[in-house]
């Protein structure tokens, strides 16, 4: 029997013209508010433009437009998301329970994620140098010391969380509003890659890209958190601007490999964040050594401590360097990382080392934000 073939751009577009405004009394094709369609396989992915101040009221637009789509023969998948673009002379939007613009509650202006105390960023120049492994490890390892942390996966095109973490499924909706993250390891986590399927690529323009971290950041259910470690994806562009733009991360972590070409791209990240005003709370040497499983020797593949070196000329903190092991690579791709599952290997112990670090930079920044809170007394 042939296989139903996908649906064309027009079909896609009739389908969402039976999907009403419900403020502006006309449907959304017709409005405009339709942008960036992609169409792959079965697979289709959309982003629908709106203000700003509507956009949390707007939740049930964006579900009867998926399923408008996904009733149509040869979809397979439908991901929809809400783009808010900004109206040029509206007053700044302020979530509830975040603190007044450039209050001690909302550094620079940016909105916290409700519950949320501490957002550090995992981020790297260049793809290939072991970041998503060490925002893994890094997570479980501020688990182990007992703090409550979740994961984000902002890989819009690459995510891997889903495998390094070891959790499979869609996540569910227990108000039809918010989505509940998925949980392992004692970790909250949330990635586009429990949306979609795995071998789905992710063919999407920035503003879905920043359409979607939003939904992922402020519609999850995150719950009180002390710390939410985000994976960034490699490279400069669009997921990061707007991390650094519409959330007031406490800091960001540089991964690097020791080699020139790593550092040069290492260097480029740093100084994005530092021109965004984002704290840079050092850097990590990933794959600094390798030791022979057999006979022990030790060898410097991609050379060793080029990153400490940079920190040090860059005037930031060398955090720590992790080895290239066969282990550490088993166990993310297993989704059992070696944080929880060899807690006692030195490897293990190199991450919470880094881990312990980077909570007594964060924390000693939130223990100042407390002090500088105004505090009401009622007598």
């Amino acid at each position: 029997m042939p296989a139903t073939a996908t649906p064309s751009e027009n079909q896609i577009l009739d389908a969402l013209r039976r999907i009403p405004d419900p403020d502006r009394r006309q449907d959304i094709v017709t409005l405009g508010m339709i942008s960036g369609l992609m169409i792959k396989d079965g697979h289709v992915g959309f982003a629908i433009e709106v203000d700003p101040a509507r956009g949390p009221a707007l939740e049930p637009l964006r579900k009867a437009a998926e399923k408008a789509v996904e009733a149509l023969p040869g979809v397979l998948s439908v991901t929809a998301v809400l783009t808010a673009q900004k109206a040029t002379n509206a007053p700044p939007q302020r979530a509830p329970g975040t603190g007044p613009a450039g209050g001690p509650n909302s550094p620079g202006g940016k909105q916290l994620v409700p519950g949320v105390q501490a957002i550090v960023a995992v981020a790297s120049g260049k793809g290939g140098v072991g970041k998503s492994t060490t925002a893994t490890n890094l997570a479980l390892a501020l688990a182990a010391k007992g703090l409550k942390v979740g994961m984000l996966d902002a890989d819009i095109y690459g995510p891997s969380q889903p495998r390094m973490m070891g959790i499979s499924g869609r996540p569910h909706s227990p108000d039809g509003k918010t989505l509940a993250p998925m949980e392992n390891y004692g970790v909250k986590c949330m990635s586009i890659g429990f949306l979609v399927p795995e071998d789905t690529p992710m063919i999407w323009r920035g503003p879905m890209v920043m359409g979607a971290l939003e939904q992922m950041l402020r519609d999850v259910a995150w719950g009180e958190l002390d710390i939410l470690v985000v994976d960034m994806p490699p490279g400069t562009g669009d997921a990061q601007l707007t991390m650094a733009q519409r959330v007031p991360l406490a800091g960001a972590v540089i991964v690097s490999t020791p080699q020139d070409i790593a550092l040069i791209d290492a260097r480029k990240g740093l100084n994005m964040f530092r021109k965004v005003d984002v704290p840079v709370l050092g850097i990590v040497e990933n794959m600094s050594y390798h030791i022979c499983s057999k006979c022990g020797h030790r060898e410097e593949i991609f050379g060793h401590g080029g990153a400490r070196r940079e920190a040090e000329r860059l005037g930031t903190e060398f955090l720590g360097e992790v080895p290239l092991h066969i282990s550490i690579r088993e166990t993310s791709d297993s989704g059992r990382p070696i944080v929880v599952s060899q807690p006692e290997s030195e490897h293990a112990k190199a991450y919470r080392r880094i881990a312990d670090r980077v909570w007594d930079k964060v924390g000693a920044e939130l223990k100042t934000r407390e002090r500088i809170a105004p505090r009401i007394v009622v007598q």
